[in-house]
């Protein structure tokens, strides 16, 4: 799968090899900088949303870049789209946190094998970012594919099946 993790864009005049090596030298810099930012800026303390701005700007601003060589499927981008719903998700921005999600799910479903908690995770966080939003029926059906998923990894008696399941009641 490694091919299709390294996706790049399908244009008429394909990037050089050289263009793409250098946009993962560039992707792995820009995720330690973004790693360090953040260590550093919890470490010093300062305050919520300046911090989030500046975090979030990198990831966007690595997006784009990233964009111009590599398919969204990518997993650099992936991962920076991931770090950019973690920070929307920390400011409760969930608009911005669902976006992020909903372009993120399909190639994780791909990338990660079928019951991987990975993709229960992101299931599970898309359904509430739904329930959130007040779009009940994507939250039930998100929800859903994340019980199915966790049912299997974790078995149908387990805690966390019980809490959502729960979730799913009180909506």
């Amino acid at each position: 799968q490694d091919k299709e993790k390294l996706e790049i864009c399908k244009l008429n005049d394909p990037p050089s090899a050289e263009t793409v090596k250098d946009m993962i030298k560039y992707a792995r810099n820009v995720i330690e900088e973004f790693r360090r930012a953040k260590h550093y800026k919890y470490i010093l303390c300062l305050t919520l949303k300046p911090l989030a701005c500046e975090l979030l700007e990198i990831c966007e601003l690595s997006l784009d870049k990233m964009g111009a060589v590599f398919e969204d499927s990518n997993v650099y981008m992936l991962h920076m789209m991931y770090q950019a719903m973690g920070v929307c998700l920390y400011v409760q921005d969930w608009e911005g946190a669902l976006r992020y999600g909903q372009k993120i799910i399909k190639p994780y479903s791909r990338h990660y094998p079928s019951y991987s908690l990975n993709v229960a995770s992101m299931w599970l966080k898309l359904g509430r970012l739904y329930m959130a939003l007040k779009n009940r029926t994507a939250g039930v059906k998100a929800l859903k594919r994340a019980i199915a998923i966790m049912e299997v990894a974790h078995g149908k008696d387990h805690p966390y099946i019980s809490e959502i399941k729960k979730e799913l009641e009180d909506h």
